[in-house]
């Protein structure tokens, strides 16, 4: 991160505090910022040296803003929500469901002179003339303060950046590729892809406007998220007036787009549910199943039905990188029958076991997956000869604050990966090789599969400080109560 951006951050995250104390969520402060911050910086794309016309009604843009005071400012700021909330592309995908969460009109003022960087305030950020990536390194701070608020349930949908990039190294996307991700929660796939692509390589114009305009496409169900993740996109000078994000469920039917790459990390939890209201009133969730020809298997798991989804949305010879939960190694059923297949029909070349502590939400173990599609086989063989594991898990201990994940303490594994010639990979202590024969004849075909032994085990001195050990602990315990409530509402049902 830049040096500025840090400042900056914290100068927008302490004036969250003071509205605080007027009900504003740490959530809430993030959409409003979004909202101020989006008209601000299309404001600077009509002046020089850009001179772009502009996208937004004139009546509704940021000079109507900084004109006003008072109650009429408050006023006025509903009006431009609810009306730029009903434009097309990128404005109503940015402004959909804008509520004003500021009651006080002075205290919003306050804010959006610290926008605007007025002259008059000490505390003022003077947005003209910073890079582009300083704008979207500074969003990006907000985006991951707001993720640790964990209460506020925004961690779920912010991936360790440095697990993102590792991903994103080993993928190695080219230029003029396709990048989907079906559940892109704030875009931090996108934004890494975007910065490997301008540093290693020297794109010339078409490649940047494919670049711009046609590498990235994402979906998310919550709305407020793909809020996020459209605006930092566009501070980061990724897509124009037309959102490359939707809103929306993309598991209810294939969309029919092909990607050369996907990155995802799915929302954790096992089942996919929503909420439904008897006659007398009374919210009951009711689970769903994905009924659709491309899947191999129906099935209430999500986490299945994404990985089911992913290998139909990626093209022949596409290469993916998906974040699973370990059930989905190991669970039988619906499964097995999706490990199979993709063992089968796929290459699943390479699989990272992760550490805990390293999600904002908590009580999770989690893998990356890497697998390419491949065309139908004639021979009866199938396109996975080895499934190489790197165990980053065991022996490994991180939390969110005291001992956090780096981009380093992921070296080894992209190392070990061996992109330029993966059939030229060597086994190391953390990196074994399976072949499928050795797979599939493993009960239920389980790739939950370990064999480094836990130090801690053996050793009193080993231990992982006590602050780690009661992180661990905490997470075990909200996992295991995550399952006692599903297996509640299973019985319920019965």
């Amino acid at each position: 991160m830049s040096n500025e951006a840090p400042a900056i951050v914290a100068k927008l995250w302490n004036f969250c505090n003071v509205l605080r104390d007027d009900g504003v969520s740490y959530g809430d402060y993030v959409q409003q910022l979004t909202n101020l911050l989006f008209l601000k910086m299309a404001d600077e794309q009509t002046k020089p040296p850009f001179n772009r016309e502009s996208f937004i009604p004139k009546k509704y843009d940021w000079t109507t803003l900084t004109s006003k005071n008072g109650d009429d400012l408050e006023k006025h700021y509903r009006h431009v929500l609810e009306n730029l909330s009903q434009e097309k592309g990128l404005l109503g995908v940015i402004f959909r469901k804008s509520q004003n969460k500021i009651q006080d009109p002075a205290k919003l003022e306050r804010l959006i002179k610290l926008i605007d960087g007025d002259t008059k305030d000490k505390d003022r950020i003077l947005w003209t003339g910073m890079d582009i990536d300083v704008k979207g390194e500074i969003y990006e701070g907000l985006l991951e303060k707001n993720a640790e608020d964990v209460k506020s349930g925004a961690g779920q949908y912010f991936t360790p950046r440095a697990l993102i990039s590792a991903m994103v190294d080993v993928i190695q996307p080219k230029p003029k590729e396709t990048i989907g991700d079906p559940a892109c929660g704030t875009g931090g796939f996108f934004l890494s892809a975007h910065k490997y692509l301008t540093e290693n390589y020297n794109l010339d114009p078409d490649e940047k406007k494919f670049l711009k305009e046609k590498t990235f496409k994402g979906w998310d169900i919550v709305t407020e998220v793909v809020r996020l993740c459209a605006m930092s996109m566009f501070l980061h000078g990724i897509g124009d007036k037309e959102s490359q994000i939707i809103s929306g469920d993309s598991l209810i039917s294939d969309s029919g787009d092909r990607f050369d790459i996907i990155m995802t990390n799915p929302p954790f939890g096992k089942k996919s549910s929503t909420m439904i209201f008897s006659e007398s009133g009374k919210a009951e969730r009711e689970t769903l199943s994905y009924e659709r020809d491309d899947f191999w298997a129906t099935t209430s798991n999500k986490q299945l039905n994404f990985l089911q989804h992913v290998k139909t949305i990626l093209k022949v010879n596409g290469r993916c990188s998906i974040v699973v939960p370990d059930n989905v190694l190991f669970e039988g059923g619906a499964g097995e029958t999706v490990r199979r297949k993709m063992l089968e029909q796929m290459n699943c070349h390479t699989l990272l076991r992760l550490p805990t502590g390293i999600f904002y939400a908590g009580g999770v173990k989690a893998n990356v997956l890497f697998f390419d599609k491949k065309p139908a086989r004639t021979d009866g063989k199938a396109w996975t000869e080895k499934l190489w594991i790197y165990d980053f898990r065991t022996n490994q201990h991180f939390t969110l604050k005291e001992n956090t994940l780096s981009r380093e303490h992921l070296d080894d594994f992209v190392k070990c990966y061996n992109s330029k010639n993966i059939l030229k990979r060597k086994e190391t202590d953390q990196f074994h090789a399976y072949s499928y024969d050795e797979l599939i004849k493993r009960d239920k075909v389980s790739l939950d599969i370990f064999w480094l032994k836990d130090d801690s085990l053996e050793d009193i001195e080993n231990l992982p400080a006590p602050e780690i050990i009661a992180d661990e602990i905490k997470e075990n315990l909200e996992s295991a109560l995550g399952s006692i409530n599903e297996l509640i509402d299973n019985l319920g049902k019965k």
